[in-house]
């Protein structure tokens, strides 16, 4: 119970600071714990918004350091990558200052559009057939999805989204869900 009290006041802070630096265009440096392994990384962040989704905070920002981009999937990504705010050990606002034209902006909504469960990652397009009863349960879940072909029994769909969190959505679906493509 403690130690809830505590991740939810330093998540309360951290939100504020992280806040501040988005509106200031500050750039960010942090010591964050990456899930799974518990290997502590540190960034150095432009930082563009703050989402709550999937009952956590996140920061959505870009990485600065050209050192660490190459381990990542994509190189010269257009899109932020994604901190979970509670696994973030420290934080410190720095004074240098960056900044994105207009055009390169991040919008928020398109991001979210192609986003599942805050898994982030390449953009790519998933085709699978769903023979479940709802249609509009898979749309309503994967905005930018299309019904390439209509079916007696069956619907054949297209998603472009980021990442691998698509796959476990899918998963999640059972038989009801074959991925093609």
């Amino acid at each position: 119970k403690i130690w809830c009290q505590y991740v939810r006041a330093v998540t309360f802070s951290f939100k504020g600071d992280i806040g501040q630096a988005i509106r200031k265009s500050q750039y960010i440096h942090i010591k964050y714990e990456k899930a799974g392994t518990k290997e502590i990384v540190e960034r150095k962040l432009k930082p563009v918004a703050i989402m709550f989704s999937e009952y956590y905070f996140y920061v959505t920002a870009f990485i600065s350091d050209e050192e660490i981009k190459k381990d990542f999937e994509v190189l010269n990504d257009s899109f932020p990558t994604i901190y979970r705010i509670d696994r973030i050990r420290e934080l410190k606002i720095l004074d240098e200052k960056f900044f994105i034209p207009y055009r390169n902006r991040f919008e928020e909504g398109e991001f979210r559009k192609r986003i599942q469960f805050m898994y982030g990652g390449k953009l790519r397009n998933v085709k699978f057939k769903y023979t479940g009863d709802d249609i509009d349960a898979i749309l309503d879940r994967l905005p930018t999805a299309q019904i390439l072909e209509e079916e007696k029994g069956y619907y054949i769909v297209k998603v472009e989204v980021f990442g691998k969190g698509i796959d476990m959505w899918l998963r999640s679906q059972g038989d009801k869900v074959e991925v093609m493509g």
